[in-house]
């Protein structure tokens, strides 16, 4: 095995352990060595950082043993987390590129010093309010889940604090009434437009998609305006009408101008993959404003979080290619 190169675990080791793939790709190496490349940061499975050695493998993913431990990104920590709002009821955080924004199922049991090796959003947001209230954790009351957005997208998540604001901002998402508004690079020149389709599971490729109502199919409402025009590339406004899963995403790569850095939603319909030249180095989208009535006051309450660094760095050289 070239120990230097990423390797795809075979169906032979499905389901082994993290720790036992990199103890089979570097026999040389103890135990306590394999793990600690893990926790050490120099890790990475489909090109996200993975801490968890005791993380159990699929086939078909990635593992890549790092050159160096990837740096620790913003937000990742409770003292990296931007409070934008605290009180009773609701919390409002900035969320960096890279973490999730809640547990899988699967890992809420998880001890305390596993979740330290995979942290997420709502764990570190609420070590963050820990912090700020002068209390600790357990105290407080659970952080409620009523928005979410793709681990490599950046920008503004709310969480409910109570059971009346779980209960109003619930209603408020399924009405369409909570403004969300997205930045997206993608490539070529896109014009205004509306897209409004019907979302399902699976298209046809095992990717979801657009089809039919008869399908089972969710309608899904994208409003895009265009923010820049670069050379060969457009920074756009995505405003949801509605919230379905990888809608703008979804909708931007079928009409042929996926976002840059997606390595999912970038085919054509004949199963091709579109070009990204971009040198995006993750999904070039970002939850930019965040608004809803507040669910105890009922007083309009509205945030804007300006693209994070990486971002404008792309924007940056983006403006400086040739057509």
């Amino acid at each position: 095995m070239d120990t230097g190169s990423p390797y795809t675990v075979p169906a032979e080791q499905a389901g082994q352990t993290l720790a036992a793939i990199l103890r089979a790709l570097r026999p040389g190496e103890s135990w306590t060595q394999v793990k600690a490349l893990a926790t050490g940061r120099r890790v990475a499975i489909g090109g996200s950082l993975c801490m968890d050695p005791a993380r159990r493998l699929k086939p078909g993913e990635v593992v890549e043993v790092l050159a160096r431990p990837a740096p620790v990104i913003k937000g990742e920590t409770p003292e990296g987390v931007v409070i934008r709002h605290l009180d009773e009821d609701v919390v409002v955080v900035e969320k960096a590129s890279g973490i999730s924004t809640v547990r899988h199922p699967a890992e809420r049991e998880w001890k305390e010093n596993r979740r330290a090796l995979v942290p997420t959003l709502d764990d570190v947001t609420q070590q963050a309010i820990a912090r700020r209230l002068g209390v600790r954790k357990h105290e407080l009351p659970r952080l409620r889940v009523v928005h979410r957005l793709d681990k490599e997208t950046s920008g503004l998540v709310a969480f409910a604090r109570s059971v009346r604001a779980e209960r109003e901002l619930g209603r408020q998402f399924k009405a369409h009434t909570v403004v969300r508004r997205y930045i997206a690079i993608v490539p070529g020149v896109v014009k205004p437009q509306t897209f409004s389709t019907w979302l399902v599971r699976d298209r046809g490729d095992g990717r979801r998609g657009s089809g039919s109502e008869e399908a089972g199919g969710k309608q899904a409402v994208t409003h895009v305006d265009v923010l820049e025009r670069f050379p060969r590339h457009t920074a756009l406004v995505c405003q949801l009408e509605t919230g379905r899963t990888h809608q703008i995403r979804i909708h931007l790569a079928e009409a042929g101008h996926p976002v840059c850095g997606d390595r999912v939603y970038n085919r054509r319909p004949d199963g091709s993959v579109i070009p990204d030249d971009s040198g995006a180095a993750r999904l070039a989208l970002h939850a930019a404003e965040l608004g809803f009535l507040h669910p105890a006051t009922g007083k309009e309450m509205i945030w804007d979080m300006p693209p994070p660094a990486d971002l404008v760095r792309l924007m940056d050289r983006l403006r400086g290619e040739r057509p």
